[in-house]
């Protein structure tokens, strides 16, 4: 156990010095391991190498690239500005309504991108412009982009969820289920901590123009082809008619009949997109492979029965147990990147939490529900980094203080779903007994 919590301490200081995460797991991974086996680096290497095998051959792994794939089809579609203007034309016209708007438009872009920076990057450039125009304070303008792209990594189809299953071997369907009522949740306590900033500064957020009824129905047509995508992409999964690798598949190839049908496919555009899938997919197999290395060796080291050990003489009631687990979360979310801070921790800590019988499905969606909260907390906030990057004349600090009322509003979701679980569980358990 002394030789994991070295090894895990080791990571942590490596992550600190700027190498990157998969580097610093793989290695620490390989070395530990040879460590426990009298420093045969032979035997280290062929484990970890037939880890890597079996991982990689394992079919269910061609879920990432598709969904990132359908992901970056529609982010090339145009869908950010119509998603912004359907939900503009929704409640637009009341107090705050753009900013509403704009959070209603990241929970749907999101649900399809699935990637939290590249959906802040996406609505930034959309919604900003725009609520700078109508005399929105920019605290308001950036916090709801910041706090509305974090929804994109629990809403399915999520990545963050789909990792956190194959570290665990649990079910993605069920996460898939379990993690649509919270991340509902999630944009309807957005909205209230719009309704309370306006409430209190009335002038931070003007009210918009009503649109008419044919200018509605325009606006809702232009969403109609993405969700009804989402709709059989979820109801799919949901009903049991194919699984999510197979609704990957048809997500994939019903963004690229929008794209055709919207006159934006070419050659130029379909290498593009076929590079950056390859490369963002690369870029996570070797952060998943990296954790999967460092997962045998603390587990082969004996870190999670340790912790299981020590916690079970100690006497502590289970709740009490894991709230600490999630304050370790909290803390490690202040300096840590969000999906960095999962990988490393995910392998340690589920062990002693199914030890503890609490459901891993669950566990899975407060863990996602955590790493939400890590994008928007200072002094790391990556959503906050990169609406700062993208107009220069956004402050950090402007950016921080308008989100508060969001992170807010996210540690009620967070500890209603703890204290209650069935909101992240009556789904699946409705769906599939």
């Amino acid at each position: 156990m002394i030789s994991a919590l070295i090894g895990l301490t080791i990571v942590l200081l490596l992550c600190v010095l700027r190498m990157p995460l998969a580097y610093a797991m793989t290695l620490v991974g390989v070395v530990g391991y040879a460590s426990l086996l009298d420093f045969n680096f032979t035997a280290a290497l062929t484990i970890s190498a037939r880890r890597i095998v079996d991982t990689l051959q394992d079919p269910a792994l061609s879920v990432i690239p598709l969904f990132i794939l359908m992901g970056n089809l529609i982010s090339r579609s145009g869908m950010s500005v119509e998603l912004f203007r359907a939900s503009n034309a929704l409640v637009g016209h009341h107090r705050g309504g753009m900013a509403m708007a704009t959070i209603t438009a990241c929970g749907g872009f999101s649900a399809i991108c699935g990637s939290s920076l590249a959906t802040a990057a996406t609505m930034g450039q959309v919604a900003i412009p725009s609520m700078r125009r109508f005399g929105y304070a920019d605290s308001l303008a950036s916090a709801c982009i910041a706090a509305g792209g974090t929804l994109g990594i629990l809403i399915p189809p999520s990545v963050a969820l789909i990792i956190y299953g194959i570290l665990t071997e649990q079910s993605i369907r069920e996460l898939f289920a379990a993690g649509f009522v919270p991340g509902v949740m999630g944009i309807l306590l957005y909205l209230a901590a719009v309704k309370y900033v306006v409430w209190r500064s009335p002038e931070a957020g003007p009210r918009g123009h009503e649109m008419t009824s044919l200018q509605k129905r325009e606006a809702y047509k232009g969403i109609a082809g993405i969700a009804s995508l989402f709709t059989i992409i979820m109801g799919g999964i949901y009903l049991g008619i194919f699984t999510p690798t197979e609704a990957a598949g048809i997500g994939s190839f019903g963004a690229l009949v929008i794209v055709y049908l919207r006159d934006l496919l070419t050659r130029k555009l379909l290498k593009e997109v076929l590079f950056e899938t390859a490369v963002m997919s690369a870029k996570i197999f070797f952060v998943v492979l990296g954790a999967l290395i460092f997962s045998n060796f603390i587990n082969r080291a004996g870190l999670p029965e340790g912790l299981v050990h020590f916690l079970t003489t100690q006497d502590l009631q289970p709740m009490l147990v894991f709230l600490m687990i999630i304050v370790i979360y909290l803390m490690l979310g202040t300096v840590l990147e969000s999906m960095s801070m999962m990988l490393l921790t995910v392998p340690v800590f589920y062990p002693v939490v199914q030890s503890m019988g609490f459901d891993l499905i669950w566990f899975g969606i407060v863990v996602v529900v955590v790493t939400e909260i890590s994008l928007i907390t200072p002094p790391v906030g990556m959503n906050v980094f990169v609406l700062s990057g993208m107009f220069k004349d956004l402050d950090n600090r402007t950016v921080f203080r308008g989100v508060m009322p969001f992170w807010v509003a996210d540690m009620v979701r967070l500890f209603a779903i703890i204290f209650i679980p069935a909101l992240a569980l009556g789904l699946p358990n409705f769906l599939y007994g």
